[in-house]
C-alpha cells in the first residue's frame, strides 16, 4: 500500500523535472511579437537566440484558428520546422550569425477566414 504513493511521488517529481526541461528550450527569444490579423496583413517579428539554442514559438491567438503555417522562404543558417500552429528554429552552432525566415499563416479570425506573412529576423546573442 505504501509503495504507492511514494511511485506516484516520483512520477510527479520527475514531471515536474521535465517539464522545466522543456521550458528552458525556449526562453524569451521572440523581442518583437507583433500580433498578425489574418487578413493578407505581413507583420515582422525579431528573434534573438544563442548558437546552438532552439527557439519554439506558438502562432495562434486567442481569439483566432490556424488551419496551416507553411515556409515561404527558409533560413540560410539555421533549421527550421513547422510545428503544429507553431515553429520551431535551431541556429547554427559553429558558425552563428543573423538569419531570417517567411511563414505563410491562414486561418480563421473570429469569424473571418485569411492569410498573414510573417517575416522573422533572427539575430545571434
Amino acid at each position: 500500500m505504501r509503495a504507492r504513493p511514494i511511485l506516484l511521488l516520483a512520477v510527479v517529481v520527475v514531471a515536474s523535472a521535465m517539464s522545466g526541461l522543456a521550458a528552458q528550450a525556449s526562453p524569451l527569444c521572440i523581442k518583437e511579437r507583433t500580433p498578425f490579423a489574418l487578413s493578407d496583413d505581413t507583420v515582422k517579428w525579431t528573434m534573438s537566440i544563442a548558437p546552438g539554442a532552439d527557439c519554439i514559438q506558438g502562432l495562434r491567438w486567442s481569439y483566432m484558428q490556424i488551419f496551416n503555417v507553411s515556409v515561404v522562404s527558409g533560413p540560410s543558417r539555421g533549421q527550421l520546422a513547422v510545428v503544429g500552429s507553431g515553429f520551431r528554429y535551431s541556429a547554427e552552432t559553429r558558425t552563428p550569425g543573423a538569419d531570417k525566415f517567411t511563414l505563410l499563416i491562414s486561418g480563421k479570425n473570429r469569424h473571418d477566414l485569411g492569410t498573414s506573412t510573417l517575416e522573422v529576423e533572427v539575430n545571434p546573442q
